[in-house]
């Protein structure tokens, strides 16, 4: 293999792999071994913990794309490309543990929408990532790099993924390494955004019923979004492209979406909102707002118009709020889920889950607040649950995001880092995040980029707009 050839494997686009399939440089077969032997030195050296499992069957699904291209059979732009899955995904044939000692082994027959997506596609699924464990939602003391089932998912760049961090550490950290093109995530409220920024690559969380749920383990039904992790914006909006449509297993995929505008070729015109009201200007955000202001500072003189500020109308409000909607969806939805998929290990619901866990007090060393806390809340029919998503619907959506759009006729919002992970995930809106090199400390800087639900499109094409003049991807050193 040419040293021209390694250096797209590990660092380029989709389409420089695909090319490289398409022109005989390299085979399906060869792209797998490579990521594999990457995967393993990984685990040899640095231990970056970040990929699960490898899938038995990766090699005869890259045999079989290779054996397709030949016989003239192109199934697309990912024909032949390895997939990692985060670990709430299910596939046949790998565990699905939800990053849980408890469901460590289960083997799930059925199979999630968008994996089935992706076979179709001509994508090799080579395995799984780590994440943290039940998306984050066992103790409210529990650091984001940590599973019971899995261990600590370590940060190529260094840091560790500290709590609140976000729980598709996993596929952010293997896509960071290179030890995959592109994986697949999901979120509820930050957990795609947070881990790419502090990953240096680029997270896509698309509007909740953009992309089905069905075979992924639930934590916010009306929050839960799965998404792609990937190297560049163009990479992120051609796996969505892929995954992305109505499924009759998933009623949030069969609603209509608003259609979004054109997309954009440049800045020019475009106009950026800043929400500094509680959300930018933060104290916890100090080391990243020098990077973040010279980041407004470039797009300014490459031709956007940044609104600044362009606050959301009900950011104190947003801010503030507790809400019992996490717990009552989650209890609800995992119960179903487990009764589902057949009661994995015996774990038939989160009461049994949370008296597995006290039978065994290592495999959850952080204990489980918020487990316990969920596993008393009041039910979906009542009127304290209602009354609740009704008003994270109208802070985060209607007094929020697409307030503070519309009232400065704003193309998206722009923030640092996950600083708008509230609202964006209450809201189950569209979110990019995009590398944009260090911050002050040394640390991975990026982005996120906002827009109303339902406004893919637009949002991912002035993501592309911003990330030709911001971009800046840290490649770590391995």
């Amino acid at each position: 293999m040419t040293a021209d050839v390694e250096q797209i494997l590990e660092t380029g686009s989709l389409s420089e792999i695909a090319a490289l399939l398409r022109t005989s440089r390299i085979s399906a077969v060869e792209i797998a071994q490579w990521f594999r032997a990457r995967i393993e030195a990984e685990s040899c050296g640095r231990a970056l913990n970040a990929v699960r499992e490898i899938s038995p069957l990766a090699f005869d699904h890259a045999r079989i794309a290779d054996q397709e291209l030949r016989s003239g059979l192109d199934r697309g732009p990912l024909h032949g490309i390895p997939v990692l899955l985060k670990d709430n995904i299910l596939v046949p044939g790998l565990t699905a543990t939800a990053g849980a000692a408890a469901l460590t082994g289960f083997r799930p027959q059925q199979e999630a929408t968008l994996a089935a997506r992706l076979r179709r596609a001509g994508a090799v699924i080579l395995g799984k990532t780590n994440m943290t464990e039940f998306a984050d939602f066992v103790s409210d003391i529990m650091p984001s790099e940590f599973s019971g089932a899995g261990g600590v998912v370590r940060n190529p760049h260094g840091p560790a993924y500290g709590r609140g961090q976000g729980s598709s550490v996993g596929s952010a950290s293997a896509v960071a390494a290179g030890l995959a093109p592109y994986a697949i995530g999901s979120e509820t409220q930050n957990s795609i955004q947070s881990p790419a920024c502090h990953s240096s690559v680029v997270g896509l969380k698309p509007s909740v019923g953009a992309v089905s749920r069905a075979g992924l383990v639930p934590l916010v039904p009306s929050q839960d979004s799965p998404g792609p992790i990937a190297r560049t914006v163009a990479d992120a909006r051609l796996v969505l492209s892929v995954i992305q449509g109505p499924d009759v297993r998933d009623t949030a995929t069969l609603g209509h979406l608003p259609p979004g505008r054109a997309a954009c070729a440049n800045l020019a015109g475009i106009r950026l909102g800043v929400p500094r009201r509680m959300f930018v200007n933060r104290p916890e955000l100090s080391a990243a707002l020098p990077a973040f202001e010279r980041c407004l500072s470039r797009l300014s003189r490459a031709g956007a118009h940044i609104v600044d500020p362009c606050d959301l109308p009900s950011s104190e409000q947003l801010i503030d709020v507790r809400s019992t909607v996490f717990r009552s969806e989650f209890k609800a939805a995992l119960n179903h889920f487990l009764a589902d998929i057949g009661s994995p290990n015996g774990i038939d619901s989160l009461a049994a889950l949370i008296a597995w866990n006290e039978a065994h007090p290592d495999a959850v060393p952080y204990g489980q607040s918020l487990l316990i806390d969920t596993e008393a809340a009041a039910g979906l029919d009542s009127d304290e649950y209602r009354a609740d998503r009704a008003r994270d619907v109208a802070l985060s959506r209607t007094a929020g995001i697409d307030a503070a759009v519309a009232m400065a006729g704003a193309d998206a919002l722009i923030a640092p880092m996950g600083a708008m992970a509230k609202a964006s995930g209450k809201a189950g809106s569209p979110v990019v995040a995009l590398p944009a090199g260090l911050d002050d400390a040394g640390g991975p800087f990026g982005v996120t980029l906002h827009a109303p639900h339902g406004h893919d499109d637009r949002l991912i094409a002035v993501a592309a707009a911003v990330e030709r003049v911001v971009g800046e991807r840290i490649v770590p050193k391995i």
